[in-house]
């Protein structure tokens, strides 16, 4: 099961477990729960929040990630679980024997990843996919020549116009960028935790105060489907991040997309991708299932039929 990512952005807000209920108080009133099972992930995105242990337990059992956000949307923290897959150990042992040749083509396969999706969402707006489909075929193993920031400085122009720049500290667009990024982030890491992998042993972040440094390598290949909604969210004349703009964002992993094994949830689609990433550090011939990078794969991005129900507590 695909869970719902949960956002508690009402201020002064108490956290707790009850019967299996996430359960949100707001001065000794209940003000929303939602069955534990279901979150995917949480995102404490609001001040005063105070939760119990209880609560934080219950999430580290079920592999739920607790995403803690600071200034702008930008997460500061986040809460993992200490134990995951069966094969944990070894999967470990396997990324900190992976060579630097093999994280370099694994890296190389993640921009192409990336570009390739950047591609199909500007296809899917109808701008021009072949100059950054060109680039594609460009990228060598490790990157070395940056072929990924010269499709970012394309992309960019092409999907939010050449008045637009990217600035993680800015209002807007980019602070629904940066919410959008939170979201995809938290999903990322539960996949991450529950193949076995260590979100800190990465293929190419080097950041060595990022302890999460495979969580945002991995995520790449998906931001672009980020980048799709909060530009679709602009097109409908939203200009800054809100409430309404955080529920269509947060269901970022229930959307769907075209896929060989039919219609799947995003989340589906990382968590396919993220395991058979972790089968291929234990046997290097195994195969890794790409997201899909076609204008056509996300034509039912925008369908109706996705749960968009958010608890009241969480706008």
């Amino acid at each position: 099961m695909i869970g719902r990512i949960v956002e508690i952005a009402g201020d002064g807000r108490y956290l707790s477990l009850d019967r299996g209920f996430l359960v949100v108080s707001c001065k000794g009133e209940e003000v929303g729960r939602t069955p534990i099972d279901d979150v995917a992930a949480l995102i404490g995105n609001a001040h005063g929040l105070v939760y119990s242990n209880n609560l934080l337990v219950a999430l580290a059992e079920r592999g739920a990630p607790f995403v803690l956000c600071g200034a702008n949307h930008r997460p500061a923290g986040l809460l993992w679980p200490v134990e995951g897959h069966h094969r944990q150990a070894a999967r470990m042992d396997a990324q900190l024997r992976a060579s630097q040749p093999v994280r370099k083509r694994l890296w190389k396969a993640v921009v192409q990843a990336k570009i390739g999706m950047q591609a199909a969402v500007i296809g899917l707006f109808g701008g021009p996919e072949p100059p950054l489909r060109r680039l594609v075929g460009k990228v060598r193993s490790g990157d070395p020549s940056n072929i990924e920031g010269q499709a970012a400085r394309l992309y960019w122009g092409l999907l939010m116009g050449k008045a637009f720049r990217r600035d993680r500290d800015a209002p807007g667009t980019n602070a629904m960028l940066n919410y959008g990024y939170t979201v995809l982030r938290a999903l990322m890491a539960r996949q991450v935790m529950a193949a076995g992998l260590h979100p800190g042993i990465p293929l190419h972040h080097a950041n060595e105060g990022n302890a999460m440094r495979l969580v945002d390598d991995l995520m790449e290949p998906f931001r672009p489907l980020v980048d799709a909604c909060v530009r679709r969210l602009v097109e409908s004349g939203h200009a800054e991040l809100g409430s309404s703009e955080r529920r269509e964002l947060a269901i970022l992993g229930a959307r769907s997309l075209h896929t060989s094994h039919g219609i799947s949830p995003v989340g589906l689609v990382a968590q396919r991708f993220v395991a058979s990433l972790a089968q291929a550090y234990e046997s290097p011939a195994a195969s890794i299932e790409w997201p899909p990078s076609d204008k056509t794969v996300l034509a039912s991005l925008w369908d109706e039929s996705h749960d968009t129900r958010e608890d009241e507590d969480a706008t």
